[in-house]
């Protein structure tokens, strides 16, 4: 009885000791991954499609589809009432087409897009592949065709202030940490797209 209480007590002080030295207060704290921006725009949740009745789209795609077709139409209205700094030198070829060819490839460069920032921003599944050029090859009037000219530092800034101005009209406020993120993304790109 006595090698028994010994070996009791020592496996109560051992136990004490390993569940002493385990306390929370000790362990320093792993703050939980943020979520994705792709998350944080609506993710993966089946919501009806408001421009294509009787389907569905994911919310996230769908944010990113807001903001680029809102884009899009700043830098449209910009070019036809000839604003300051517009960038119409850069969409001239897309510009140039008419009816039809024009709508549906303004429909095209909205799908890309889409699909470009909803992949590089967390959108899995396979509805957001991006299969289109690289950034350098598509801003390059060389190499594709419906690029107007080379884009420079201010062109590109003018850029990030229309996706600014539709994300703040599509609901991302720019006092967020969401909006500072897209524009996270937006400055990533900058290198590789500013080739003048």
């Amino acid at each position: 009885m006595k090698n028994f209480s010994k070996i009791t007590l020592g496996v109560l002080l051992v136990s004490a000791a390993a569940f002493t030295s385990c306390n929370n207060d000790d362990d320093p704290i792993v703050p939980a991954e943020k979520a994705s921006i792709y998350e944080r725009l609506g993710g993966t949740k089946m919501i009806a499609d408001p421009d294509n009745a009787g389907q569905m789209i994911e919310a996230g795609r769908l944010s990113f589809r807001k903001v680029i077709n809102s884009t899009i139409g700043l830098i449209v209205a910009d070019v036809q009432s000839n604003a300051s700094g517009n960038l119409q030198e850069h969409f001239a070829p897309l510009l140039a087409e008419t009816g039809q060819t024009q709508a549906t490839n303004i429909a095209k460069l909205s799908d890309n897009l889409t699909d470009f920032f909803s992949f590089n921003t967390g959108g899995t599944n396979a509805v957001n592949k991006y299969t289109g050029l690289n950034m350098v090859a598509t801003h390059d009037p060389a190499q594709n065709p419906r690029m107007g000219t080379k884009i420079d530092a201010v062109a590109y800034t003018k850029f990030e202030g229309y996706v600014g101005a539709a994300a703040n009209k599509n609901g991302v406020a720019a006092n967020t940490e969401l909006y500072t993120d897209i524009v996270a993304v937006l400055e990533s790109l900058r290198k590789p797209i500013i080739q003048k």
